[in-house]
């Protein structure tokens, strides 16, 4: 659970001298881009022209530009679509591999396991909770996996207007629709790379503390912002000769009765949480520290996580459009139509 303010939003307030160029818009828009450079050549061609091809960038932004109105409706549901405290699911005593993969049935598995573990969470704050997430995990990959569902039928309901008659206007209107899904999920799937979107050490380390990792809570903003900043910017154009190709993919061995792609996912985000440690490793050992010549290696470390973000997106995508079924609803009704277009008398 977690109050953290708009990242784009942090990353101006702490860099108001310099361009936000970071793993915020720029980053996210990057992660994007990346993903559409590892498409294979016969993807569907439409999504590779120009005018797409920005459009699915500048969308990488948009979940955190719903941050920018202050209605808890909005704050309730957006915010937690962002991130999941692996950590607190684990402590409301849910082994990972037994989430549950639907969203509202994932919430009442893990209420049970706060209630059941009363101790092991703090006392939530009302007047710190007007938008009632600070009782929640979180719901990334869930984000992720329902953004999936409505991009394959999205190539469903495309497929069955390119072939079977649909009007320019009905086939326009379908491959907005896509290039929409595609770019707006591509945020979630970013988040996902960014270690402290996966753990309740989001903005510092929290709690027992050994090794002595920082606590300052400007953590979160220097990994979304500040430091790309300070060596910089971030940009896909010079990632592209370390880009991998998007991948179909396959079924997981662990997904006991769950989807595969839920599995995939969550698959990849409890990977990308492996990466939390070694990031506020970087940090103790000065390798974040832009002055220092030590500090190519942290940016190499989140430029692979960029990389991995963009990897998982183009593969997602990819197995999304594979794995769209015909729409045999919408191909009836086309055929219903055809037929009675086909009886009408024809015009003087």
């Amino acid at each position: 659970m977690r109050t953290l303010p708009s990242l784009f939003f942090v990353a101006i307030s702490l860099c108001t001298a310099i361009p936000a160029i970071a793993w915020d818009y720029e980053g996210h828009r990057a992660v994007n881009q990346v993903a559409l450079e590892s498409l294979p050549t016969d993807f569907p061609a439409f999504i590779k022209e120009p005018e797409a091809r920005e459009r699915i960038a500048f969308l990488a932004g948009e979940p955190d530009r719903w941050r920018n109105v202050s209605d808890l409706s909005l704050r309730h549901t957006n915010g937690p679509d962002h991130y999941i405290d692996i950590e607190e699911i684990e402590e409301a005593g849910i082994p990972t591999d037994q989430l549950n993969e639907f969203r509202h049935v994932y919430t009442v598995q893990y209420a049970a396991g706060r209630a059941a573990h009363p101790d092991r969470f703090p006392q939530i704050d009302p007047e710190k909770n007007k938008d009632h997430v600070r009782e929640l995990a979180g719901y990334l990959p869930w984000s992720i996996t329902e953004s999936y569902a409505r991009l394959k039928s999205g190539f469903s309901y495309l497929k069955a207007y390119e072939e079977r008659g649909g009007t320019p206007e009905e086939i326009a209107n379908a491959r907005a629709n896509i290039i929409y899904i595609m770019g707006v999920m591509g945020h979630y799937v970013g988040d996902a790379a960014q270690p402290l979107h996966t753990t309740k050490h989001f903005n510092g380390w929290a709690g027992d503390n050994p090794k002595g990792y920082t606590t300052a809570r400007t953590f979160h903003a220097w990994i979304d912002s500040g430091f790309f900043i300070k060596t910089g910017g971030i940009h896909a154009s010079k990632l592209v000769t370390r880009i991998k190709p998007a991948a179909y993919l396959p079924p997981p061995s662990n997904a006991n009765g769950r989807s595969p792609l839920f599995v995939n996912v969550l698959n990849y985000v409890l990977a990308q949480q492996k990466q939390v440690e070694p990031l506020y490793a970087l940090e103790k050992a000065g390798k974040l520290s832009p002055e220092k010549p030590e500090s190519a290696e942290g940016r190499t470390f989140l430029e692979e996580q960029i990389l991995t973000a963009g990897n998982m997106l183009g593969s997602i995508w990819m197995t999304a459009w594979k794995d769209a079924p015909p729409d045999t609803y919408l191909i009836s009704t086309l055929e219903q139509r055809k037929a009675s277009a086909a009886t009408q008398p024809a015009k003087p």
